[in-house]
């Protein structure tokens, strides 16, 4: 088994304790890293049983999909050289249309390794697209790995969710 396949099982099991987790109601602890002048730090953050109640609806009684449901991931890939990271990015919405047109705050992105621009692609300083702008069905992963000598902090900026 390939250390691609392992990463998505394990990245598969987070995302399904993560949705049990929520959906119990129960306050959880999740640890969050932060960087600053390329620094990590840990910090923990509590999730609110409220997070559930305050999802929307559409007429028919299913949940419209929202930025929470995106789900943004790196870690570091072990290798010599320039460090290599891989990021994936999940869409964990179960119902409703998919989200497009996926935008990432993502500063001055640059990679020593060519990242294929119809995965992820910087359009500007802090914005970049993803999946060229298509549809990222549910449960649907893009991922990609880049070079460089820090980890660029990447989180979600905007979407079409319809």
């Amino acid at each position: 088994m390939g250390v691609f396949h392992v990463f998505f099982i394990y990245l598969m099991l987070i995302i399904i304790v993560c949705n049990i987790a929520l959906l119990s109601g129960a306050p959880k602890i999740f640890q969050h890293q932060v960087h600053e002048d390329n620094q990590s730090k840990n910090l923990a953050l509590e999730s609110k049983p409220s997070y559930s109640r305050n999802r929307k609806l559409m007429a028919n009684g299913k949940r419209v999909c929202t930025n929470r449901d995106i789900s943004i991931s790196q870690s570091k890939d072990s290798s010599s050289g320039i460090p290599q990271y891989i990021v994936q990015i999940v869409n964990t919405c179960m119902s409703g249309c998919a989200p497009s047109n996926i935008h990432l705050h993502c500063g001055w992105f640059a990679s020593a390794r060519i990242v294929n621009p119809r995965t992820f692609k910087r359009l500007s300083f802090d914005n970049c697209l993803v999946n060229e702008g298509k549809a990222l069905k549910s449960s649907k992963i893009i991922r990609f790995t880049y070079s460089n000598s820090f980890m660029y902090p990447l989180a979600f900026k905007s979407a079409r969710f319809c």
